[in-house]
């Protein structure tokens, strides 16, 4: 059965937009992990814009199932991150312009920045996911650095608006999963993806191990409650 990680930055949007005290990440992480997610989702950008430094202590503290922290590979944000231990690192790519991440980590690009910057997150025990596009050089060179896992990036697939855009992402992702598998490494799978895509996806490829959603659990919650939002989700993924 695959994994749902649930992404709570909407949560501390919400809070930020208004500047009070509510409501608290923190709490939702509590909720959520009762709800039965196999884990927690949190970026911390480098702009603060909606999850704080304190909200990544505390969730940590609470939580008895894994934390994922997303972020970019700066130093300042790996120092939150040696010291909080999250089980999981995500390293993706972060433009402060961005409504939200944009694509994949280009870690054939920087690859020997990446691999020195890991070393210390890896040295302490915490396992390391790349986010990147369903490119399978992409993922060689993932595995070259280090990687304990591989986050396949489904944005593009999520915004195709034909039936044949679809199937050749789809096609991408099954490709980039399959090669994954063949590595050795453990495959996960996030970014616009909501209740109806996700179930196609889930029928599609078999291999993904994780499902890492966040906005759509969130948009849901709104109308149906945050219960019934993540209960379905995990009937689809599971």
């Amino acid at each position: 059965m695959a994994k749902l990680g649930v992404n709570i930055d909407h949560i501390a949007t919400l809070r930020e937009v208004r500047k009070t005290r509510y409501p608290d990440p923190v709490e939702a992480a509590k909720i959520i992990e009762n709800l039965g997610a196999s884990s927690i989702v949190c970026h911390l950008r480098e702009d603060r814009r909606h999850i704080q430094d304190n909200d990544i202590f505390h969730i940590k503290k609470v939580l008895n199932i894994p934390l994922n922290l997303e972020m970019a590979a700066r130093e300042e944000i790996r120092t939150i991150a040696l010291n909080v231990r999250p089980d999981t690192v995500t390293l993706v790519p972060e433009r402060r312009q961005e409504l939200t991440t944009e694509g994949g980590l280009n870690v054939i690009h920087d690859q020997t920045h990446l691999r020195k910057f890991i070393k210390p997150l890896r040295e302490v025990g915490i396992h390391v996911s790349m986010f990147i596009e369903p490119d399978l050089d992409q993922i060689q060179a993932s595995q070259d650095i280090g990687a304990d896992v591989i986050e396949i990036h489904t944005g593009t697939y999520a915004q195709s608006l034909t039936r044949v855009d679809q199937e050749r992402e789809l096609d991408k992702i099954v490709q980039a999963a399959e090669y994954t598998y063949s590595c050795g490494l453990f495959i996960a799978a996030g970014h616009g993806l909501h209740y109806e895509n996700t179930s196609v996806l889930k029928q599609k490829c078999p291999l993904i191990e994780e499902y890492n959603i966040g906005h759509a659990i969130i948009a849901r919650a709104v109308f149906l409650g945050l219960e019934r939002a993540v209960k379905d989700m995990k009937e689809i993924v599971r």
